[in-house]
């Protein structure tokens, strides 16, 4: 009787120490289309040039989180390069409804090269689940 009535005590401490409230927040990341973006008429090499974009927060539960700027391919084509908005998202909260338009503006800088820069704005996903692009070419000086 003695080791039933210890092992139910040692059952009843050791549940007491669990954490069963769970208050992680439960986030998630997404890409934010570009509305809008506004980009120098040619690349000076070696010299910083400005790249300004608009996206909109559909609600208050998403906040600006980072630029995704990156190649396609850094081996074959480093002169392509995927632009995007990417904002977290709390899903776990009551949100505002508001539509909220920010901007955003970064610097790059462009090594020597005779090539022409490919940028790509993305504009959402299409019903194939496929990402949409906007493509502006941007000659090198």
């Amino acid at each position: 009787m003695k080791k039933i009535f210890f092992l139910l005590i040692g059952v009843i401490l050791f549940s007491a120490c669990l954490d069963t409230n769970d208050n992680t927040p439960n986030l998630t990341l997404q890409f934010l289309p570009i509305d809008e973006f506004e980009v120098p008429d040619s690349f000076t090499p070696n010299q910083l040039d400005t790249i300004k974009i608009k996206y909109t927060l559909p609600n208050g539960c998403y906040s600006f989180e980072r630029l995704f700027y990156q190649t396609i391919d850094s081996i074959t084509d480093r002169s392509v390069r995927d632009i995007a908005a990417i904002a977290v998202v709390e899903l776990d909260r009551p949100c505002t409804e508001a539509l909220v338009q920010e901007d955003f503006e970064f610097a790059i800088r462009i090594a020597e090269e005779d090539e022409d820069y490919t940028l790509r704005f993305f504009k959402g996903v299409d019903d194939n689940g496929e990402n949409i692009f906007e493509e502006v070419v941007v000659p090198v000086n």
